[in-house]
């Protein structure tokens, strides 16, 4: 059998074949974690009809997860650096097949939402986690780029196959189906990833979690007024902005004098950074925006079944299925300026003709090229910023560079489910067509940020 040269925490040198299948179930972890922000997309009429709830409601279940995901990623990745990127892998996909079972039977609204929080918060454990481990595995720059586009790859299927599997899901059995999907998924990865030979390391760098605490909740507050502002509950909004502001204000300062800030000053001096996480939140927004207004569409405007909305999503999965390896490819040999700026063109195009397609009275002839350009922007972009922002992280911080990475991308898809979802019942194609302004944005700043010296 073939080796490869990077030794493990005893000294051995790892099997190529074992290398192969960890990364195989990192993948199927991350898979598990997006997996459940899609599958619901398409269950938001039969949930809202079961357990009687508003608009406002579904919002809170779709971004109650996405809330919890995002304000813990950042103390998530600097717990993996700390304690091991494995064990907090591992326990966090164990949290969540446990969070997702109970999600599955919950009596209410208010338990499910209760639910989804503790199923963001395990998955904040797995994500930044699987960055790190596969920084671990391919210590490589080259090598992690092909490494990072088999993830993305895996995982990125999960964003295309959630409304086909929830629609076929939610039309066999109702919306608690979706859940129990992640049972066996989740069997899967803690399989694939149990195994001694190998530990990441630890570091001692402390964690202010009192900053990151501050931190996720000026997020948490953010999104409820958003969520209210659409709602038009304008003393709701103006109470939780209020509070959104002070918590920011305690971040900031908390920030300026801690010995370990949140934020990674390595990364965030660097424009290119910052082009890069902007362009992971355009993507998150643009995404889970239109994920969450289409299927609303298709279904109360155009009375498509669950199943047949999920179907119309096909045109999103060809790009996962086929794009990220070859992204990889070009990320190995030239770098990522290249997809990143082809993948923003692309979800600007794709959110237009998706607009298109509502603003043109019911004609659907745009909706299939827009998936498919959204599906190809997302799988050029996804693996692109991972390995750039892996690539710029200090040695022992791949776990806070991929937190903070990710927690940008959420924060995305979190405004982007809050805001296009308040204009998403009076101005829908209007709604979509300002995820293509934010992603031409984000690309445009992209261009302008001088390029990162490529690492050997």
């Amino acid at each position: 059998m073939a080796v490869v040269n990077l030794p493990d925490s005893h000294g051995r040198s790892l099997p190529r074949r074992w290398r192969a299948l960890a990364l195989t179930g990192i993948s199927l972890g991350y898979f598990m974690v997006l997996l459940d922000t899609t599958v619901l997309s398409v269950a938001e009429p039969d949930l809202a009809s079961s357990l009687a709830t508003s608009t406002a409601g579904l919002q809170w279940a779709v971004t109650g997860y996405t809330v919890a995901f995002a304000a813990l990623l950042l103390p998530a990745g600097a717990a993996a650096d700390k304690y091991g990127a494995e064990r907090l892998f591992r326990g966090g996909v164990v949290v969540f097949v446990l969070a997702s079972l109970l999600s599955s039977v919950a009596p209410g609204l208010t338990t499910l939402l209760v639910l989804r929080a503790l199923s963001g918060a395990a998955a904040a454990a797995c994500v930044p986690a699987s960055i790190a481990m596969i920084g671990r595995l391919y210590p490589e720059p080259a090598a992690r780029a092909r490494a990072v586009s088999v993830w993305a790859a895996v995982s990125g299927a999960a964003v295309a196959a959630g409304p086909i599997a929830g629609g076929a899901l939610v039309g066999a059995a109702g919306w608690r189906a979706v859940f129990l999907v992640n049972v066996p998924v989740g069997a899967v990865v803690l399989a694939l990833t149990r195994s001694r030979a190998w530990r990441c390391p630890r570091g001692a760098r402390a964690i202010d979690w009192p900053a990151q605490v501050a931190a996720g909740a000026a997020l948490a507050l953010l999104t409820d007024a958003l969520i209210a502002a659409g709602a038009r509950s304008w003393g709701h909004a103006a109470v939780s902005s209020v509070g959104c502001v002070v918590a920011t204000l305690a971040f900031v300062g908390r920030e300026r004098r801690s010995p370990s800030p949140v934020l990674d000053p390595v990364l965030i001096r660097s424009a290119r950074v910052r082009a890069v996480l902007l362009a992971a939140a355009a993507t998150g927004f643009a995404l889970a925006g239109a994920l969450f207004v289409l299927p609303l569409l298709l279904q109360e405007q155009r009375h498509l079944s669950p199943l047949e909305t999920g179907l119309a999503f096909l045109p999103l999965t060809v790009p996962f299925a086929a794009n990220p390896p070859l992204t990889g490819r070009i990320v190995a040999a030239r770098g990522p300026r290249l997809p990143v700026l082809t993948g923003l063109s692309l979800l600007t195009a794709g959110g237009a003709a998706l607009a298109g397609t509502v603003l043109a009275d019911g004609d659907s002839f745009w909706l299939a090229p827009g998936l498919l350009l959204t599906g190809f922007g997302i799988s050029l972009v996804l693996p692109a910023v991972v390995a750039a922002v892996v690539d710029a992280a200090p040695v022992g911080g791949a776990g806070a560079a991929g937190g903070l990475l990710n927690a940008v991308r959420q924060v995305g898809a979190t405004l982007g489910v809050a805001v296009m979802g308040a204009t998403a019942s009076s101005h829908p194609g209007w709604s979509l067509l300002m995820s293509a302004g934010v992603c031409a944005l984000a690309g445009l700043v992209f261009a302008a940020a001088r390029p990162a010296a490529r690492q050997r």
